[in-house]
């Protein structure tokens, strides 16, 4: 910067001291100095003889004109007319229309705008030295600026950063705050304008290197534009064309400079490449001139077609992004699709507006300014209610559009990278019409914005789901299944949302199951309505990692299930049936694979095999009981059961072989049950959670208990007979069980009874429950290794009513 300021002076000097020898001292100071700005005025005089033939000053017309947001039609097009009756096709005297298949590209003229590095530097730092030195003459700024350029292109780009980076927009001057400026100096010298004095600028800026340029009168639409079905008689806004290479081309300095917040009335400087010979097929979104010619399109647009265009921002081709629609979008029944593709990932977020509801002043005044516009941050959209359902993919978005209430209303769309952590920008607005708004349930917020699975999930881990973006209809008796394949081992939580559902009780609606290629959850919906199924997961083996959300599904249920019978018991842990836990522990062959088991008898055997003989298994049943109702007329061992209630912990049989588990559950009443499963290998001292099985019974039958267990009922033993804890006094029962290594066994009443083996190595015998004195009756055995009896089952015994 500090050698670019002393070539300059340098330069000037010399030129200005080249200038003071041949004419007459009238540069000079009070004290005979030449002044920095006279240098520089006589160094420009001095290069006039350098300049292009063609080079005039402004017209009488631009001069006389007032900078200001309109000018009237008829004069717009009377002055456009003439200027065009002076073109041909195959010079700037030509008509601008140029076949679409016929004309360069931007990209063809200039691949990427990093070409101009030096060209921009140059110019930024060059203004930045003539304010400094209270230089303001255009013609001066324009050599100037241009000093370098090799051919017009970058002449026409120096004029271009020139002037977005020294000229914002006038918006005190535009709402009357302030007197309009009128001719170019005081433009730049106030250093603010509004759109004409833009072109203005731009235009003599233009001419004095010698590249043709026009101004183009007619209209422009911001994000906060209101369409009117009709074109005002006024036009709102002015942007240039230029002549480079043998076409036409189009650019308005006026939006690249910066955009205007309406609601801080301030102008935000943000300059914008875009807006630097936009293509045609671009630049008619948001700018329509008055004469149809401008538009530079084999099929010019009609202002019908314009109003129904979609409105888009430069970030909405800069991202690459495409509407499948560009234009207004009707409702049918009430709904309607707005699908968008982009060729990398993005985020995006939505807001849909009534038109109803855009009455404020601010909008108002955004939607006529000649500057682009926003209502508030440009970044942002609010994308809660249940008016919309977004969902992404990869490589495209499908946002569901149900309007609340018949009308219009502007959809915007905001959009990042993916891969970014940046604000979202806005990207276009799309008008949707709703001529009849169609009743529909309430949706539950989606505070993660998209639908199905996320567009992240493969490099979370997960492949593929079971469920997608569209709305899952939950089976009969209000229950559903949800199924994820993963990549590597993945841990699991998951949320469930309904707008009438209280949380803690949504808790009690999901079971999920971790398995190590996929993730299961099982989900019970108590209400009628739409609900949200939200899932995050991490790596297995990271547990500092943060859960990410990794899908969200909407569920729709029309049969509730009803009862408190129907929902998982409270607190389950998400290791629900087998999967990862009970595999590192080197269980394998279930009998019952999914976390769910079903009861219509009210007893189940849940077996398994074991890697290791070594491995201790302990089972535990719980349950969060409800009042039942007692079945009148039943009577005998029902009624007893019914009349003392007995430990969850006899209702629950192990038996452990050396490579197989039999868990025997009799429940004692229908309702949900919890089992759970732990297991520990010696030394080790503490047993360990290997999974959970969530068990329904509704069966109205009273369960058994089943015989109270001993520690010396060992791996190994196995009961025959009989199975049920509780024997009524007075009978003759069999008793039949496996006891290993055991020298005798007998069962201890009222005297004892020794069993006897048989060939089966089964210890059988028959006993009798006594005549009413006994409450007990114990099974006892004698090892070879031990020469007293030890107790590993008793049996209660009860007494019947004499009437039974």
């Amino acid at each position: 910067m500090q050698s670019q300021r002393k070539n300059i002076r340098a330069l000037a000097k010399s030129r200005a001291n080249q200038n003071i020898r041949d004419e007459s001292p009238a540069g000079l100071g009070l004290d005979g100095v030449v002044s920095r700005r006279a240098v520089f005025e006589q160094w420009v005089e001095s290069l006039s003889e350098e300049r292009p033939s063609t080079k005039r000053q402004l017209s009488a017309e631009s001069v006389a004109k007032c900078v200001s947001v309109s000018k009237r039609r008829d004069t717009v097009l009377q002055a456009n007319t003439h200027a065009s009756k002076a073109l041909t096709h195959t010079s700037p005297a030509t008509k601008p229309g140029k076949p679409l298949s016929q004309r360069r590209s931007r990209k063809q003229l200039f691949n990427s705008t990093d070409v101009f590095q030096r060209v921009d530097t140059h110019a930024i730092n060059a203004g930045k030295e003539l304010r400094e030195q209270c230089v303001f003459s255009a013609s001066t700024i324009t050599q100037c600026v241009s000093q370098g350029a090799r051919n017009e292109l970058e002449k026409l780009r120096a004029i271009w950063v020139w002037l977005c980076h020294n000229i914002e927009y006038d918006l005190d001057g535009y709402l009357g705050v302030s007197p309009k400026l009128c001719s170019p100096d005081e433009v730049i010298k106030e250093g603010r304008a509004v759109c004409s004095g833009y072109s203005s600028i731009c235009l003599e800026m233009c001419r004095e290197v010698g590249i043709k340029c026009q101004e183009v009168s007619g209209y422009s639409k911001g994000i906060g534009y209101q369409t009117s079905g009709r074109r005002s008689d006024e036009s709102d806004h002015m942007w240039n064309v230029v002549w480079l290479e043998g076409q036409w081309w189009l650019l308005d300095a006026c939006w690249g400079a910066g955009r205007v917040n309406m609601r801080t009335k301030t102008f935000i400087r943000n300059y914008d490449d875009f807006y630097f010979l936009t293509e045609p097929s671009e630049f008619i979104d948001t700018h329509f001139p008055d004469q149809s010619e401008w538009q530079l399109l084999d099929m010019p647009l009609s202002w019908e077609e314009f109003e129904k265009r979609a409105i888009t921002s430069s970030a909405f081709y800069s991202l690459g992004l495409k509407l499948k629609r560009h234009h207004r979008v009707t409702t049918d029944d009430g709904e309607t699709k707005v699908c968008m593709s982009f060729p990398r990932p993005m985020s995006v977020t939505y807001e849909l507006l009534s038109h109803d509801a855009r009455t404020d002043t601010n909008t108002a005044q955004c939607a006529q300014s000649d500057a682009p516009c926003q209502q508030g941050a440009p970044e942002e959209g609010d994308s809660s209610g249940s008016s919309a359902r977004l969902s992404l993919t990869s490589l495209g978005m499908i946002l569901q559009l149900n309007p609340p209430e018949a009308g219009s209303y502007d959809l915007r769309l905001f959009a990042r990278p993916l891969s970014e952590s940046v604000k979202h920008r806005w990207v276009c607005t799309v008008e949707v019409v709703c001529p009849i708004a169609a009743e529909r349930e309430e949706v539950p917020a989606n505070p993660f914005l998209s639908w199905g699975v996320c567009v992240r999930a493969g490099e979370l881990g997960v492949e593929g789901c079971s469920a997608g973006s569209d709305v899952t209809e939950v089976g009969e008796g209000g229950e559903s299944v949800f199924t994820m394949h993963t990549l590597r081992p993945l841990m699991m939580l998951c949320e469930l949302a309904h707008t009438s559902l209280d949380p803690a009780q949504a808790k009690r609606c999901l079971a999920t199951q971790i398995g190590p290629t996929q993730l299961v959850c099982h989900v019970v919906c108590p209400l009628r309505g739409f609900y949200r199924l939200s899932a995050f997961v991490r790596d297995f083996n990271n547990g500092d990692e943060n859960f990410q959300n990794v899908g969200n599904f909407l569920l729709h249920c029309r049969n509730a299930s009803t009862g408190p019978e129907k929902l998982f018991p409270p607190n389950l842990s998400p290791w629900c049936g087998p999967g990862i836990r009970t595999q590192q522990a080197g269980l394998t062959q279930f009998s019952h694979t999914g976390p769910v088991v079903s009861l219509p008898q009210g007893r189940c055997n849940i077996s398994f095999h074991k890697g290791s003989p070594d491995l201790q298994v302990h089972a535990g049943l719980s349950a969060e009981l409800h009042q039942e109702t007692t079945v009148p007329g039943r009577q005998g061992l029902n009624t007893v059961l019914r009349e003392e209630a007995f430990p969850l912990s006899r209702h629950l049989l192990l038996t452990q072989m050396d490579g197989k588990v039999t868990v025997s559950v009799c429940v004692p009443q229908r309702g949900v049950y919890r089992l759970s499963l732990y297991g520990r290998t010696p030394p080790q001292q503490d047993y360990s959670p290997l999974c959970e099985f969530v068990l329904r019974s509704v069966c109205e039958e009273r369960g058994e208990p089943f015989p109270c267990v001993y520690s010396a009922w060992g791996r190994g033993c196995v009961l025959l007979e009989p199975r049920g804890g509780v024997l009524v006094a007075g009978q003759q029962v069999s008793f039949r069980v496996r006891v290993p290594g055991a020298r005798s066994v007998c069962v201890i009443g009222e005297k004892h009874t020794e069993l006897k083996m048989n060939k089966s190595r089964v210890w059988e015998g028959q006993a009798h429950t006594g005549n009413g004195t006994l409450t007990h009756i114990k099974l006892a055995a004698a090892t070879t290794e031990a020469d007293s009896m030890a107790i590993l089952l008793t049996w209660d015994v009860h007494n019947l009513p004499s009437e039974l």
